[in-house]
């Protein structure tokens, strides 16, 4: 079973705020580790991106919401303590 996380384990996104209620596992069942945009039937959505190519994405669309850049920097700092990129 895996641990519930509050955000996404690949990008950060809180779980909550994913219109879908988080990505699929291979069997169908919601994930509760990556989101709806990142993981979907089991695999990542992106699955060569780089830890750095994932951390500009997210800024970028956080100031796309109307996140100031700092705050955006800020928000997008602790990405690659994510589960995600323990590994890479």
């Amino acid at each position: 079973m895996q641990k519930a996380h509050k955000n996404c384990q690949s990008c950060g996104m809180p779980l909550k705020r994913d219109e879908k209620g988080g990505g699929t596992n291979a069997d169908g069942t919601k994930s509760t580790m990556y989101c709806s945009h990142c993981y979907e039937g089991g695999k990542f959505t992106w699955p060569n991106v780089t830890v750095g190519e994932m951390q500009a994405f997210v800024k970028n669309k956080l100031k796309e919401m109307g996140f100031p850049g700092f705050l955006a920097g800020f928000f997008t700092k602790g990405i690659p303590k994510l589960e995600r990129w323990k590994t890479a």
